[in-house]
């Protein structure tokens, strides 16, 4: 690959994955980003291109000379990077599971766009659809999660936290984007990218527990309702992190996904997730 792949979003925490793993295996990129400062910020090589996604003539220009088109900004952008990126290249464009989620919201509706966008373009590339990610430089999942459950006597959860999660960790979503930027795409294609298997959501928060290092909090089972009402409470209490509703909704859904594409596709067999969590609570 001797054009570069120019990375739409390289400063977030997705794209800054991606370009280090990226500068790892020695395959040439090009920051796309709209704030030179803080890509700058980040420590990576090079100098970026700066193009808004709303601005077309701006992000055919960055777009220009590109090998390949990777965006780690949210899908809903799919159709404009679809009418700029140079005629042929093939596209990775990052969406989210949240497009299966029974409770409809404004992400979900536009990854499901995005999606649609690049299918129907019949353009050769991929659309990677990661559960939760977990493990990024500066990434609040599984921190904002322990913070919380530090300070907490017990842990309310709508059912028990029954229902399935499926993780994953940035490495893997990393390896993913490598995978798909390496692979000729005979066509649009739609990957689902989790962790090995699903888990509770319970186990899920006692193992996260076990790797920030302080025993579980004993978990109570409530309905869905009374939880919704009180989460604008935690905003009185001082150094609580803030649930939000829609957040406590998606507890009561199973998130647990095949990845056999993913595995025969991409080559990825996701680290497990005692593996994940004790790398992202690692001492510095």
């Amino acid at each position: 690959m001797n054009q570069p792949v120019a990375v739409i979003g390289a400063s977030g925490r997705s794209g800054q994955s991606l370009c280090r793993a990226l500068l790892a295996e020695g395959m040439p990129f090009r920051a796309v980003v709209r704030d030179a400062g803080r890509w700058a910020a980040t420590g990576l090589p090079g100098k970026p291109r700066l193009a808004d996604l709303r601005d077309p003539e701006a992000l055919r220009v960055a777009l220009e000379g590109a090998g390949r088109v990777a965006s780690c900004a949210h899908a809903r952008h799919a159709p404009a990077i679809l009418a700029t990126a140079p005629p042929g290249v093939p596209l990775v464009l990052m969406g989210s599971t949240r497009r299966f989620s029974q409770w409809r919201d404004d992400h979900g509706d536009g990854v499901r766009r995005g999606e649609a966008a690049l299918l129907e373009s019949g353009r050769p590339g991929v659309i990677l659809h990661p559960t939760m990610i977990y493990g990024a430089q500066g990434e609040d999942n599984v921190q904002r999660l322990a913070a919380l459950l530090r300070r907490l006597p017990f842990a309310p959860l709508p059912g028990g936290g029954r229902s399935l999660v499926q993780p994953i960790h940035q490495s893997d979503v990393a390896r993913s984007l490598i995978s798909a930027l390496r692979r000729d795409w005979d066509g649009p294609r739609a990957v689902v990218v989790a962790g090995p298997e699903p888990v509770r959501y319970v186990d899920f928060l006692r193992a996260v527990c076990r790797a920030a290092g302080f025993a579980p909090p004993r978990v109570v089972p409530l309905p869905l309702a009374p939880l919704i009402a009180a989460a604008p409470l935690l905003r009185l209490v001082p150094r609580l992190p803030r649930i939000r509703a829609a957040e406590l909704r998606r507890l009561t859904e199973d998130k647990a996904f095949d990845i056999e594409p993913m595995r025969t596709l991409l080559g990825v067999e996701p680290i497990g997730l005692d593996e994940g969590l004790a790398l992202t609570f690692k001492a510095p």
